[in-house]
């Protein structure tokens, strides 16, 4: 049976780029696994700026992988990891919505708090 929540997680490193996706059956489940994952990626993030004459690409405006959650009822966000090793969560797929992230808050929090209101699970 496919969970309630798919998580997909997109990187592209030194050794190509790569999809994964798993299924889950809550959102707090689903949000776990994407913090687990991405975080896990950070160390291998880093860009160098691309210079392509007419326009300069600095490393925090390259995205380095992409973890998404989705589900039912349009349940869409997600968290970017940034070329200079900064994450910042997003609503939406088509049209993203930075999710302003609080003081004492990581990206996840910042998600998860965006998120709270759109609980998902599937029962047995």
């Amino acid at each position: 049976m496919a969970g309630a929540v798919t998580v997909t997680v997109r990187f592209s490193g030194a050794s190509g780029a790569r999809v994964e996706r798993h299924h889950f059956a809550t959102l707090d489940e689903g949000l776990n696994a994407l913090e687990e994952q991405l975080s896990g990626l950070a160390s291998q993030a880093r860009r160098k700026a691309i210079d392509l004459g007419v326009r300069r690409f600095e490393p925090v405006a390259q995205v380095a992988a992409r973890a998404e959650v989705a589900g039912p009822r349009r349940l869409r966000g997600g968290v970017d990891l940034r070329g200079d090793g900064s994450m910042e969560a997003f609503t939406g797929r088509l049209r993203r919505h930075v999710v302003e992230q609080r003081e004492d808050e990581s990206p996840f929090d910042a998600l998860r708090r965006a998120l709270g209101g759109q609980s998902v699970s599937v029962e047995p």
